[in-house]
């Protein structure tokens, strides 16, 4: 009787375990291809609370023509910070029509908010300088947003 009880409190802490560090090893987002002018990005998708609020935290780093787009379930003003990120980002805001409302550059883990020039619907994080090296500027569309699933 012990051994079922000992093997039973086991199976439960490996189930458990399992069940709070896998997902946090695997990458459970949904990636989307999306192009801006004849760039192609793979854009990993944000599209719950939880997984916005996560967003590039803790990463080490960001895939060439990779990033995440966060997609909010409406369009307002709204904001970023860099709070235990560790790879230096840009982002650019987006209007629900897929124009770039503005890019700001952020610094790896501060806390200082850079907010959308208007009600963005999306917004889109790469890596530092890549808007800017490849000639990517606020008015720029942004397309495939339409294939998305909806932001909850």
């Amino acid at each position: 009787m012990r051994f079922f009880a000992s093997h039973t409190c086991f199976r439960q802490f490996v189930f458990l375990l399992g069940a709070i560090v896998l997902p946090a090893l695997a990458d459970p987002l949904v990636t989307h291809i999306l192009r801006i002018k004849n760039h192609e990005v793979r854009a990993e998708v944000a599209i719950t609370e939880r997984e916005r609020l996560r967003g590039l935290m803790f990463r080490d780093s960001l895939a060439q023509n990779s990033g995440m787009l966060f997609a909010y379930p409406r369009a307002e003003v709204s904001a970023m910070w860099m709070k235990n990120t560790k790879i230096a980002l840009a982002v650019a805001f987006i209007d629900s029509s897929g124009r770039i409302l503005n890019i700001a550059e952020m610094e790896p883990f501060s806390e200082e908010p850079h907010a959308s020039a208007g009600a963005a619907a999306y917004a889109l994080e790469m890596n530092r300088d890549w808007f800017r090296k490849n000639g990517i500027k606020a008015g720029d569309r942004v397309e495939g947003l339409n294939k998305l699933p909806p932001a909850q």
